[in-house]
């Protein structure tokens, strides 16, 4: 059943499907901690520093230096056993989060979730792209990217609805064990590809990281990719983080009215915003392949008004929407930022050029943009503050967006150059 010599498209489609399964389960387990802040923060009697620290700094630290081991080992092993052990293990350290009695043991419970969840990503990428011809690797990455939403949506709406129903305790619970079992059937239901059968002649050796790190230096494209990306990561990380504590602080709603709000968003909004941005960039890519760049490069300069719209607003209706439609184009970026690394990455380093692509996109997004906001809320005390805080990360999207149209100018030049590199 795992033989790796054929895979057909029609097991390739089965396998992403539960790749998808997997990547939703992943941002669940992620998700569900944003909409927990303000009850784990009054039980626990912490500051919105702290906070930050919890749903960004710790977990982004070792979720990121974890994936360059990980991605060196998926580009050299068994990318199946590689992702149902990580399943297994962010799954049970989701399950420990809810036991965690002071700040120090919440903060080691989700630095475990965020190692486990590190083994997700840069082994599914580059299974992805070695069971889908080049010119539809787009829309195959951006499928799996639904993951995202996905699992935010129901991270988000059945951990507020459980946090107000019981406990916020028990929505940790609920969430992790799931996972628990999905590890048995990714074990032994997900296909080995051939790595490089896609490519036809490509380079199939095995890349060292200074390779790696020399390739990446020679791609001018991959560089400005890294950036923009990780520049447009930042403010969004904090907004996720601190989105349902700015409406039930600021606007006076439930967390049940918050998790569904949010995770409708999330899940369908910036789901099929996800879906499309593969699909339109697969298709507009047959008449200039610049636009893998363009189309984050418009959604983040078109979110930027709606945001702050959002922050702005004085009331829960206008906030709402302005997230709405901010999710909408700032979705546009987050399959298209994977697939544009995978189209310049040889196949044997596709995993490790997707974890150094993780580890910049979180390193600098989901470790410094809670912390910058959790840290700037504290400093001007806290409460109704926090929304200029968020706020004021609004501008790194102009910063992302220059990135993106300078990967655009050398990108036609440097994927012909990516196998004499």
């Amino acid at each position: 059943m795992n033989d790796p010599a054929h895979v057909s498209e029609a097991r390739a489609w089965r396998a992403i499907w539960l790749l998808l399964l997997i990547y939703a389960v992943n941002h669940v387990d992620r998700q569900v901690m944003y909409i927990l802040v303000e009850p784990v923060r009054t039980d626990l009697q912490l500051s919105d520093w702290q906070m930050g620290w919890i749903v960004g700094g710790g977990f982004a630290l070792f979720y990121t230096l974890m994936g360059l081991p990980i991605g060196w080992i998926a580009d050299r092993s068994d990318r199946r056993k590689l992702i149902s052990l990580a399943l297994a293990l962010w799954s049970a350290f989701t399950v420990a989060s809810g036991l965690a009695r002071s700040f120090w043991q919440l903060m080691a419970a989700r630095i475990g979730v965020g190692v486990g969840e590190a083994g997700c990503t840069p082994p599914a990428h580059s299974m992805i792209s070695d069971l889908l011809p080049p010119e539809r690797r787009a829309s195959g990455l951006a499928f799996y990217q639904l993951g995202v939403p996905l699992g935010t949506l129901f991270g988000l709406a059945f951990g507020g609805v459980l946090a107000d129903a019981l406990d916020w305790r028990v929505a940790f619970f609920v969430v992790g064990t799931p996972g628990l079992l999905l590890a048995v059937l990714a074990r032994f239901y997900l296909p080995e590809p051939v790595r490089g059968a896609m490519e036809g002649s490509a380079d199939t050796s095995v890349q060292s990281l200074g390779e790696v790190l020399g390739f990446l230096r020679a791609l001018p494209s991959l560089r400005h990719s890294l950036i923009g990306n990780s520049l447009q990561t930042l403010p969004l990380a904090a907004f996720a983080s601190f989105n349902a504590s700015y409406l039930q602080r600021v606007h006076g709603l439930s967390l049940s009215e918050i998790g569904l709000a949010l995770g409708l968003i999330a899940g369908l909004i910036g789901g099929s915003s996800v879906l499309l941005s593969g699909r339109l960039a697969d298709r507009l890519s047959r008449r200039d392949v610049r636009w893998i760049f363009w189309l984050p490069m418009l959604g983040a300069l078109v979110s930027m008004p709606f945001s702050i719209l959002c922050y702005l607003a004085e009331g829960p209706a206008l906030a709402i929407g302005g997230i709405a439609v901010a999710t909408a184009f700032n979705h546009l970026y987050s399959a298209l930022g994977h697939a544009q690394v995978q189209s310049l990455a040889k196949p044997r380093m596709r995993a490790i050029l997707s974890a150094v692509a993780l580890l910049a996109m979180n390193l600098v997004g989901f470790g410094l943009g809670p912390v910058i906001v959790g840290g700037v809320s504290s400093l001007m005390g806290g409460g109704d503050q926090l929304r200029w805080a968020l706020l004021s990360l609004v501008g790194f999207m102009p910063w992302a967006a220059c990135h993106y149209a300078l990967a655009a100018r050398t990108y036609p030049r440097d994927l012909e150059a990516k196998n004499a590199t």
